[in-house]
């Protein structure tokens, strides 16, 4: 479902206006530092960016909820604004990675939440978890900033 690949972090990328934050308190800072990120993109944003932000800041929503929620907190985060899309970066203190969760429980019923990597997968087109040094990783994902036909 979700072409992640695996590797040991070594390296960052150089965006126009990286913000970066050791811990959000919420789903609603993050969004926040997106919307800080991208406020100062050459050009501004288009009426197609504008519509396709809705799925960056989803995915960045989903990225700290899950570290929070499964990952043992949030022990990093930055936002890459880069000319066509925006690379988020999360990192938590779980050296797990990522898993979809099922859809309905024993008896059949459907749950409640579950979906936040399927999510990720179904919106970015490139996912990477990488295992950190000093423990725990780092998921990045890349979210195009052009409304384009989904996958």
């Amino acid at each position: 479902m979700c072409r992640q690949v695996q590797r040991s972090v070594t390296d960052t990328v150089a965006g126009a206006r990286q913000v970066v934050s050791t811990a959000p308190g919420s789903p609603a800072d993050v969004r926040q530092a997106v919307r800080y990120a991208l406020a100062g993109r050459p050009g501004g944003l288009s009426r197609h960016d504008e519509d396709a932000m809705g799925d960056v800041l989803l995915v960045a929503s989903e990225l700290v909820t899950n570290a929070m929620l499964h990952g043992g907190g949030v022990t990093g985060f930055e936002v890459i604004p880069t000319e066509r899309a925006v690379r988020l970066s999360v990192s938590d203190r779980s050296d797990q990675p990522p898993v979809a969760g099922d859809q309905f429980d024993d008896i059949g019923r459907m749950r409640v939440g579950g979906r936040g990597w399927m999510i990720v997968c179904a919106l970015a087109t490139d996912v990477v978890v990488a295992n950190l040094r000093t423990g725990g990783k780092r998921i990045t994902a890349e979210v195009p900033l052009s409304a384009g036909p989904r996958r």
